[in-house]
Parts: structure tokens; C-alpha cells; sequence
């Protein structure tokens, strides 16, 4: 089997082998194996990371049944069910690179669409974030003024820009075609990195700006269930998610770090990547739970409606524009 850099990629199972190796090619092009010194973290981290998978697979098909075919959807709706695609994605090929033995294109192949679901799952958090700070910060316009498919097109560009990147990345790097373009994939992880920057910059802001505004000064707004899980969301990727984009950032700009560490970074990273994708439906239907006595299968289209409910616990509903009703998006 022809080897490759792991470096900024996830873990994978070699398949002309039956045992669990993590193999680290060097930038000299030298191959690094430190079986006995990874497998003491790679056996047991890589079954833990198998449950996170099988809970946010569960989860995450849940949330796209429910607000893609059992619910009206509004403007946050789509960005969650768009979310929850994205970590539906990432962890489907993340356990078919992992747990499969596959054809050596058909890894580079899964690599290519864990960076796409990676990219996009970010973007679309960001785009959150952002949404729900602009309504905070002008209402009115908000209410009446925003155009109707506002979401659905976001979400559509930030797909599209992901796939365009990860396209010209596997292009430029080797991933597609056996011919490297060492200027070209240089560049584009440059493009890339200063990306995942810009992402999270955005990210950052807008979040601290809802939270100002929900905690401090005198104009606060109430407290409901969506800002909570949209900051519930927003910690849980700056814990278990942003160590994969932080990896990425050191393993293209410090080629020459000791591999030895990587190896087990990676497979932190791994595992941390697996908790953030399954930790989001989690959050939506605890939240959906809260002051309500009942759980159970047929209460979830509930859980789900009432955690993304964007009005105070004690109203009734939230006050409309007079010229506008509420928005039903579709993708």
C-alpha cells in the first residue's frame, strides 16, 4: 500500500494489515512507526471514539428527520438542520476511514469529505452566531427587512466554498491526481488556514457580543432557549472541535514537529473531533427537556420545536412584524 503524510489528516486503518497501526510519514519522505508507543492510547481511544460515532450518528439523523421532513422550518432551523448534515457527514466517513478496509483512493477520497464536512460545519456555526447577534443588535430589521431565504443561500454558499476549497486543496496536493503542485498546495493551506481563522474570529465575536448583551448593560435581552444552545454549541466547538482546525494550522505551518507527540495528538484530536459532532443533538433535546416531565420517542419533534424556540420562557410567542409573518424557509 502506498504511503502517504498523515499530517493534518485523520487516523486510518492500513488495509493490507490486520492489526491497528498509526503510520507517520516524515517530511523527509522516511516512514516513523511508533506502534508500541500509540497503541497504548490508539486500541481504547479509537473503540471510545466508535461509541461518540454510533451516539452522533443516532442524533444527528434524528435532528435532519425532524426539521427536514416532520417540521416547519425558519430561519435557525436551517442552519441546525445544515449542522447537523455536516456532523452527520463527518462522523459517517470518519468511522468508514477508521473501522473499514478500503481501496487507497477511496481513503484520500474520505479525507477530501471529512475536510469538506469539517470547513462547512464551522462555517455554518459561524453563520449562527452571526444570524442570531443581528437580530439581537437590530430587531426591527431583523423582523422585517431580512430577506426570506436569507439561510438557505447562506448555507448554500458556505457549502459550496468549502467543497471549492477542499476540491482545489486534493487537486494541488496529490489527493486527486498523482501530480503535486508543491506552490499551489502550499498556497491554497495558507488560503485554508487563514480561513479557519477568519471562521473562528467571527465566531468569537459574535458569541461575546450575544453574551454581552444577554448578561450585561441596560438594554439586556431575555434569556431563551435558543441563545442558550447556541452558546452551548459555540463552547462545545471551542473545546472538542477546534483542536482539529488548531492541528491542522501546526501541522501545515511546523512541518517539522516531533512525531512522535503527533502521533498521540492525532488521536486526541480524533476522539475530541468525534465528542464535538455528537454533542449537538445532545444539546438540543436537553435543552428542548428542561421543565418538560416527559421523554420519549414520540415527545422528540416536541423537544427539538421547543429548544429552538427563540422567545422567554413565560410568553407566549414572540412579537411579529406587523408587515410580515413568521418565515417558513425551505433549502
Amino acid at each position: 500500500m502506498e504511503e502517504r503524510s498523515t499530517s493534518g489528516d485523520f487516523l486510518s486503518k492500513d488495509s493490507n494489515i490486520s492489526t491497528w497501526e498509526t503510520t507517520i510519514t516524515a517530511p523527509n519522505g522516511s516512514i516513523y512507526n511508533d506502534s508500541p508507543h500509540c497503541d497504548i492510547k490508539f486500541h481504547p481511544t479509537i473503540y471510545l471514539s466508535f461509541v461518540f460515532i454510533l451516539v452522533g450518528l443516532t442524533g444527528n439523523a434524528i435532528v435532519i428527520w425532524l426539521l427536514g421532513f416532520r417540521m416547519h422550518r425558519n430561519a435557525f432551523s436551517v442552519y441546525i438542520l445544515n449542522l447537523a448534515m455536516a456532523d452527520f457527514l463527518f462522523l459517517s466517513f470518519f468511522v468508514t476511514s477508521i473501522f473499514f478496509s478500503i481501496h487507497f483512493l477511496s481513503f484520500l477520497l474520505l479525507l477530501l469529505v471529512q475536510r469538506l464536512t469539517y470547513l462547512s460545519g464551522l462555517s455554518i456555526l459561524s453563520a449562527i452566531s452571526v444570524e442570531r447577534c443581528l437580530s439581537v443588535l437590530w430587531p426591527i430589521w431583523y423582523r422585517c427587512r431580512r430577506p426570506r431565504h436569507t439561510s438557505a443561500v447562506t448555507c448554500a454558499l458556505l457549502w459550496a466554498l468549502s467543497l471549492l476549497l477542499s476540491l482545489l486543496h486534493g487537486e494541488a496536493c496529490g489527493f486527486l491526481f498523482n501530480s503535486i503542485d508543491f506552490f499551489r498546495c502550499r498556497t491554497l493551506n495558507y488560503f485554508t488556514a487563514s480561513w479557519l481563522i477568519v471562521l473562528f474570529v467571527v465566531l468569537c465575536v459574535s458569541s461575546l457580543t450575544l453574551l454581552v448583551r444577554i448578561f450585561c448593560g441596560s438594554q439586556r435581552i431575555p434569556v431563551t432557549r435558543l441563545c442558550v444552545i447556541i452558546v452551548l454549541t459555540v463552547l462545545f466547538f471551542l473545546i472538542f472541535g477546534l483542536p482539529l482546525g488548531i492541528y491542522f494550522l501546526l501541522s501545515k505551518w511546523f512541518g517539522n514537529l516531533d512525531y512522535a507527540k503527533i502521533c498521540n495528538l492525532n488521536i486526541t484530536v480524533s476522539l475530541l473531533s468525534c465528542v464535538n459532532s455528537c454533542a449537538n443533538p445532545i444539546i438540543y433535546f436537553f435543552i428542548g427537556s428542561i421543565r418538560h416531565r416527559r421523554f420519549h420517542r414520540k415527545s422528540l419533534k416536541l423537544l427539538l420545536q421547543r429548544a429552538l424556540q427563540d422567545t422567554p420562557e413565560e410568553e407566549g410567542g414572540e412579537r411579529a412584524c406587523p408587515r410580515k409573518t413568521e418565515e417558513h424557509e425551505t433549502l
